[in-house]
């Protein structure tokens, strides 16, 4: 899908703040055994949504880019960085056509969002960004619905609500990357992913799912029936204030074909 529809995540901007998990910081560390994310580097954060990746990787020392095409988000962003102390430049333009000088990153990251880009676009310009010698990752952070646990089920409600919804089951992004990057000329250097548990507060999770593709959307009747319908099924299935929620972090990091 061709960009992020304005209003489909624009207006959930407070539920992602308050409920949605940002990349554990796991994940930064291997990035950065990777060569992404290094203290001094020139780092963009590609859909950067609420900034997780750019505030963090701006904690560590680089100069920090987040850049998307909401400006709801990016002001969302803007405040959570402000509370963590951190420096980042928000830039409000689509990844396909970011405006941003040649050449101006060491690394490119595009977490949570490459899926929303037109990629041969987006792919395009990601290489005209990067320096030389610089680096590129694609990475996620997916709940896992795996059977007999909350995404699993939570999975199969939405499913239920939202038929159209595609984006579900245990997601691997490799076959469609590889053959993209390849026909750019660039070279993965590494893929890795790990899995983790991820907790949080029942409410929470409810919030977090409501401001998820799969609900975000619905009318408001329909999403008010499937946050009843969820409480119901977490408290029968998973009863407690906590519900543990497993999750996937995967990247492909990749060099551009030298110029």
């Amino acid at each position: 899908m061709p960009g992020v529809p304005g209003d489909r995540f624009g207006a959930a901007a407070v539920d992602y703040v308050r409920h949605r998990k940002g990349f554990p910081p796991e994940t930064l560390d291997r990035l950065e055994a990777h060569g992404i994310g290094l203290s001094g580097q020139r780092v963009l954060d590609l859909g950067c949504g609420t900034g997780t990746i750019a505030r963090q990787m701006a904690a560590r020392g680089c100069t920090a880019v987040g850049l998307d095409v909401d400006s709801r988000m990016l002001e969302a962003a803007g405040e959570m960085a402000l509370a963590d102390g951190v420096e980042v430049d928000w830039v409000e333009a689509p990844a396909e056509s970011t405006g941003l000088p040649d050449r101006s990153f060491d690394s490119i990251v595009a977490g949570q969002s490459w899926h929303w880009f037109s990629q041969d676009e987006a792919i395009t310009e990601v290489g005209r960004l990067l320096a030389p010698d610089a680096r590129f990752a694609v990475c996620g952070f997916d709940w896992l619905p795996l059977p007999d646990t909350v995404p699993g089920a939570t999975e199969a409600l939405i499913e239920a609500y939202n038929p159209a919804w595609d984006l579900g089951g245990i997601r691997n992004y490799e076959p469609g990357l590889l053959p993209l990057f390849d026909r750019v000329g660039f070279k993965v250097v590494v893929t890795f992913r790990f899995d983790l548990d991820v907790v949080y507060a029942e409410p929470a999770w409810r919030r977090r799912i409501a401001a998820s593709a799969g609900i975000v959307n619905l009318p408001p009747e329909d999403a008010t029936a499937f946050d009843r319908d969820l409480a119901e099924m977490l408290a029968q299935r998973f009863p407690g204030p906590d519900v543990h929620t497993p999750h996937r972090v995967w990247a492909l990091v990749a060099t551009p074909p030298v110029v």
